[in-house]
């Protein structure tokens, strides 16, 4: 779709009241540090038995660190190749690239009906675009971890909170 064609109908949404949607390659890359990814999968219960997905991989810390640390099966789904061919390598290295896949693909047309876990770092709007294929298309019971923005009025079972260390500045 072109940029043009791609705005005209954005316009002509806004002007219908129909909710904008977000794009996928819209969404940027931010790491998230390994304190926040041990407590998503801590509050999720992440285990051995779990498929853990993960919306907006990036650099695959995540489906790593579930498949490393609790045997989950994982996978990653992202956006950028570049991103891709570095969680693959990284899965390699950390010795679990059996347990983990990562596809670049665009969340919105990915299918992740399997996942008994899942895991994104995304913006507000991009939560609430998700809510619909949440709701419909997983199965009950299925653990939903977001990192930083809610869902909107979802109200969550459990909230978690991680420290920073803080940053000191000087010699």
């Amino acid at each position: 779709m072109t940029a043009a064609l791609q705005m005209i109908m954005v316009m002509l949404g806004i002007a219908l009241g129909m909710p904008a949607t977000a794009e996928a390659d819209e969404v940027p890359y931010v790491t998230t540090p390994t304190a926040v990814v041990d407590a998503m999968l801590s509050i999720a219960g992440v285990g051995d038995k779990d498929t853990l997905f993960d919306l907006g991989s990036g650099d695959g810390r995540i489906v790593i660190a579930a498949a490393k640390q609790f045997h989950a099966r994982a996978v990653g789904i992202e956006y950028d190749g570049t991103l891709v061919a570095q969680s693959r390598e990284s899965a390699t290295r950390e010795g679990v690239s059996d347990r983990v896949e990562f596809l670049q693909q665009d969340i919105f047309a990915s299918d992740f009906r399997n996942a008994t876990v899942l895991t994104m770092y995304l913006l507000p709007e991009v939560n609430l675009d998700l809510r619909p294929r949440i709701l419909f298309e997983l199965r009950p019971g299925t653990r939903i971890v977001s990192h930083d923005w809610d869902m909107g009025e979802w109200e969550p079972d459990d909230r978690g909170w991680s420290l920073r260390p803080e940053r000191r500045s000087g010699p």
